[in-house]
This record gives C-alpha cells, sequence and structure tokens, in this order.
C-alpha cells in the first residue's frame, strides 16, 4: 500500500512540473539566479538538521557550507533554451510532458557475443518554476522495455529527480524533493549499470520528504526555524546474486524520518563577533528489524573576524545519539530467518538492541577565508561521535560562465534518512544527467545554487546505520559553447549494528567507494543537441574474500526536431563491469528513437 501510494505522489508531482525533453539532460533554458527575482530566503535548510556546524552569523560576506550534507558543487550555467517559456521578467514557468518510443540493440563482446534487443516506451515529464515565490525543477520518467529475446525479461522502471520551494508568507515558505531511482542492494554482487543488463542486485528506491521553514528578524536578531518529514522505500530483491562463500546482509525495507532545527543569533555589530545558538533533533524509524536512529544537539557558535578577509569560527556543544534496532526471528540452529522477500524476519518480542550511543560535549574550531564575494574556504577540525572530526567546505565562482565546489563531510545516519538529507541539498535549479540509453538519472545534479550528488547512498541499500566520511568535487559550467559538469568522490562508510543482532556480522565493517562523473553538451543550430557523459565507480565492499568491483562507461546522443513537437534521437555507448573472479561484462549499445513533446 506504502509503495502505491508513494509511486502515487511521485507521478503527481511530476504532472505539475516539467522541462524541455528533447535532450537527454534534464535542463530548462533558466538563466542564473542573479537575474530571477527569488523567493524570500528560507529558514536554516532542513539538511542543517544534524549539521556540524551551526550557522555563521559574520561580517556581511560570510557564509555557512552545510558541513554536513552529503556533497557541496559549483552553480551551473544558463542552459541553451530548447523550447520558448512562458515567462516574463523574473517569472518562468515550463511544464512539457512527452512520449517516447525506442529500440535498442546490446552485444556482449565478453560472453559469448550474445545480441539482444529491447522496445521501449517512456512517458515523463520535466518542469522548472522560477517566478518570484516559487523555484522547481522536476524530471519524471516511466519506461517499459520489452525484451524480444528469450534470455532477457520485460522491465518496468521509474525514474526521477524533483526538489521545489515557495514562499508562503514573507517568513514562511515550504519545501519539498523526491527521487526515483535504482541501486545496488549489496556492494558485493554484480550490479551493473549497463543498460538492459544484469538487475540480479539492483533494487528500485523511493525517497520523498517535505516541510515548512520559518525566518525572521528581530532587531539585530535571526532567527531560523525548520521541519522535514520523510519517507523512504527500497523495493524487496530475494534473488541476489553474490560471490561464493558470501552471505547475504539484511537490505533496507522502509523508514520514516522526521527532521527539526531551530537557532537564533546575530552577526557582528553591537558584539565585534558574529554569536549563534541553536538545536536540532533528528529521527528515522525503519518499519524493518524496528531500526530506529535518534538524534539531538545543542550548541553555541561563534564567528570572529580577524581581518576583512578571514574569520575565526568555532562551537561548542553537546550531542545524545542513539542507534538502536530488535533482534530476528531464529532458527533451530540460531541462525537468522529470511522472509519471502529476502529480508531478515524481524522479532516482535525481542528487547531493544544499543548498537551505537553517544552523549557527550562536541566542539570544533577552524577558519573561514573569503577574499570576495566569489570565493569562499573554510575548514574545521574537531570532536563528535567520540572521535576526531574533520569537515570543510570550498566554493569558487568568478563569474557566470563556471563555478568549482568541494566539500568534505562526517555524518551518522540511516539509510532513509540520508537519502532525504541528500534530496534536500539539491539546489531548486538543476541539470540531472540521464543515460540517453536507459533513460535513468545519473548520480548528481548541477544547479546555479549547488548540486548534490547521490553516488555514494546509491552503491549500498543495507538496513543497517552507518557513519559516513567522504570528500567531492564539482565543476560545472560552459567552456567555449559547451555545457559542461564534472564530479569527483570518494566515500568511506562503516556500517553500525547491535553485537547481539542479526546484522552483529556486518557491525564495524567499513567500505570505500570512488566516482567520477563528466558530462559535455552543446546546441547544434536551432534544431540538433549532441551530448555525452562519462562514468567511472570502484568499490572495495570490506567483506573478507569479497572482490573489488569496478564500473566504467562511456555514451554520446544526438537529438534532432524533426517538426514543433517531434524528435528524433540516437544514441551509441560502451560499458563494462568487472568483479574478479565473479562476473564481467562489456557491452555496446545503440538505439534510436521518437520524442513527442506536448
Amino acid at each position: 500500500m506504502r509503495k502505491s501510494v508513494l509511486k502515487t505522489l511521485l507521478l503527481t508531482s511530476g504532472v505539475l512540473l516539467s522541462t524541455p525533453a528533447m535532450a537527454q539532460q534534464s535542463e530548462s533554458d533558466w538563466v542564473p539566479m542573479d537575474d530571477v527575482t527569488e523567493a524570500p530566503a528560507a529558514a536554516v535548510p532542513p539538511s542543517k538538521a544534524d549539521a556540524y556546524a551551526a550557522p555563521v552569523y559574520s561580517v556581511p560576506t560570510y557564509s555557512t557550507p552545510d558541513f554536513d550534507a552529503p556533497s557541496a558543487a559549483a552553480p551551473a550555467t544558463k542552459a541553451p533554451a530548447q523550447k520558448a517559456s512562458s515567462k516574463r521578467e523574473g517569472r518562468r514557468v515550463e511544464i512539457v510532458p512527452y512520449l517516447e518510443a525506442a529500440q535498442i540493440i546490446r552485444a556482449d563482446l565478453k560472453n559469448g557475443g550474445d545480441v539482444l534487443t529491447y522496445s521501449t516506451i517512456a512517458a515523463g515529464v520535466d518542469g522548472t518554476v522560477a517566478t518570484r515565490r516559487a523555484q522547481a525543477q522536476v524530471s519524471l520518467r516511466y519506461e517499459r522495455r520489452f525484451a524480444l529475446d528469450k534470455n532477457a525479461r520485460d522491465q518496468d522502471v521509474i525514474t526521477g529527480i524533483a526538489r521545489g520551494t515557495a514562499a508562503l508568507t514573507r517568513n514562511f515558505s515550504v519545501e519539498a524533493g523526491g527521487i526515483a531511482a535504482r541501486s545496488s542492494v549489496d556492494g558485493r554482487g554484480g550490479a551493473s549499470n549497463i543498460p538492459g543488463g544484469n538487475t540480479d542486485n539492483v533494487t528500485q528506491i523511493y525517497s520523498v520528504y517535505a516541510g515548512p521553514n520559518f525566518s525572521a528578524q528581530t532587531g539585530e536578531l535571526n532567527i531560523n526555524a525548520a521541519y522535514r518529514a520523510g519517507y523512504a522505500k527500497a523495493e524487496s530483491r530475494a534473488d541476489i546474486a553474490l560471490p561464493a562463500g558470501q552471505r547475504r546482509f539484511d537490505q533496507f525495507d522502509d523508514s520514516i524520518s522526521h527532521v527539526a532545527t531551530a537557532s537564533v543569533g546575530a552577526k557582528p555589530g553591537m558584539l565585534p563577533f558574529g554569536w549563534s545558538v541553536n538545536g536540532n533533533w533528528k529521527r528515522e524509524d525503519a518499519q524493518h528489524l524496528g531500526s530506529r536512529f535518534d538524534s539531538r544537539t545543542v550548541r553555541g557558535d561563534l564567528t570572529w573576524p580577524l581581518s576583512p578577509n578571514v574569520a575565526f569560527v568555532g562551537g561548542v556543544g553537546f550531542e545524545h545519539v542513539v542507534i538502536s534496532e530488535r533482534d530476528a526471528l531464529r532458527d533451530a540452529g540460531v541462525m537468522p530467518i529470511l522472509g519471502a522477500d529476502g529480508r531478515f524476519e524481524s522479532d516482535p518480542n525481542s528487547p531493544r538492541l544499543e548498537a551505537f550511543h553517544k552523549d557527550g560535549l562536541i566542539w570544533d574550531a577552524g577558519v573561514l577565508w573569503q577574499p570576495g564575494p566569489r570565493t569562499s574556504v573554510e575548514g574545521r577540525f574537531g570532536k563528535r561521535y567520540g572521535t576526531n572530526t574533520y569537515v570543510g567546505s570550498l566554493s569558487y565562482r568568478p563569474g557566470r560562465d563556471w563555478a568549482v565546489g568541494a566539500s568534505v563531510y562526517d555524518v551518522v545516519s540511516g539509510f532513509g534518512g540520508y537519502l532525504n538529507d541528500s534530496l534536500s541539498a539539491l539546489p531548486t535549479q538543476f541539470r540531472s544527467v540521464r543515460n540517453p540509453l536507459s533513460g535513468e538519472v545519473g548520480g548528481c545534479a548541477f544547479g546555479q545554487a549547488g548540486a548534490s550528488c547521490l553516488n555514494d547512498i546509491l552503491q549500498n541499500a543495507s538496513s543497517a546505520a552507518f557513519r559516513q566520511r567522504g570528500v567531492t568535487g564539482t565543476f560545472s559550467g560552459n567552456v567555449g559553447g559547451w555545457d559542461s559538469g564534472l564530479a569527483l568522490g570518494f566515500n568511506r562508510r562503516t556500517l553500525i549494528a547491535a553485537q547481539l543482532g542479526a546484522q552483529a556480522e556486518v557491525d564495524g565493517l567499513t567500505d570505500d567507494s570512488y566516482f567520477a562523473l563528466a558530462y559535455l553538451g552543446r546546441n547544434i543550430g536551432a534544431r540538433t543537441r549532441f551530448e555525452s557523459n562519462v562514468y567511472a565507480s570502484y568499490i572495495d565492499p570490506g567483506f573478507a574474500d569479497a572482490q573489488d568491483t569496478l564500473s566504467t562507461g562511456a555514451n554520446a546522443a544526438l537529438s534532432r526536431q524533426i517538426i514543433r513537437g517531434l524528435s528524433a534521437s540516437a544514441a551509441v555507448g560502451l560499458d563494462s563491469y568487472r568483479q574478479q573472479d565473479f562476473d564481467s561484462d562489456l557491452i555496446a549499445s545503440a538505439l534510436l528513437g521518437l520524442r513527442y513533446s506536448f
């Protein structure tokens, strides 16, 4: 029931907003935000609900990066227009639903040379809203894949990503977001990104969130508050293929999460320093195994300008973080019992088992450097979660043509809560790169106000909580007439589970992942668009005797408008997946298709 309701919500949101669909990227002709009359500033973004660094109130040019956000990125540049938008100055609303039909052929260049063909029918909507009171972007697509060979199977795939904000009054606003994508179930198994390829270790995930924001100024005081509620769901997979000798761990099912934050502070003025006092609460309740994540933090922060360009930043506070779960039902041999969906069967009579409990003082200190309004660098060292922590950010935007961003993050969370945090870090105007052969959403979305990459969370849909540390860097812009984007990242995830529970063997297990994603796109005349994407990911799953996996690929697409609303497209791709002594693929693919945009 929950899954059908969630699909309905995603499809409904897609009907309300859209952008041109001729190109494989989800992009609009949005102009830089400097040229658009924006909605009033929202309260502290919900993604800061468990943020390590509180909002910084300082000299006017100083800002506060979101250190706990999964990634930070550079602003994107203006995308070439593909369809006249219904807009006036400061207003732009586009809704473009579309239908698409395509034929795909894929050839196995390594395992016997099998050639398979697919027919696809897709329906989707792309949209953008940029008005005085609202900012939003959405790209949603349903695709039915018909296998024309007995060795392949039909598939239904829903993919999409959306985020938006709307100002209700001068002080109140609301925001919402959602994603439908495919994720690896287990980092040890074969889960290729190849269109129509091995799906034995792939599951469909859905996530939505929404909540209000409040922001006000009373005298010199800035008052902010926000709340966000979210839901995440992963479809079940009972037939995961793993290397010999590897026992599967439990898979995430669904969860409901809550985030609340409030702060009060002031910039330097009456006092020689900026200050803030804030508190936040974050909770995630998963239905499966009764898993629960509960985090509460109260802290105060100071920003002390040392010069016009440099400031000392630091804070101190108290945290309470508890992660717990229930045990699984056991058989006569005391082994956890698996249900029909491949997940552990929860024991409703089990006492709650603690996996992680930290109460105590937290602190951090660092330096913020802003030599001008286009450059910001911040780094901090401190104590949190009982150990040392390092966080930081970089933002550099020399002009409207290109920009660079980076972040170093450290966060403890569950799968569903982290997925919603990643969504809330998305900008409200962005480009999401899609694979032209499969139609699936890529791992990063680039926007004028920032970007977010989801590669780290989509590598492993474990039901265990985790501590995640890593670094992400991005570039986005227009170079010599080419729309371009680049994202690089490293992520280390340490799983957290109760020592007396069914997931005890994964407690403390650490997996490492690396990813790279690049795209180029260019309009060729008024009717033709060329785009290309390159990706690579490397995963060390951390299990004994489990081999590393490497996925690489490149594709290119050309689309041509035939008549108003109707376009033809052609695409080619080469994708590789390799896991030593278990599974490997090298697939060449080609596509011919037609799309009608309403």
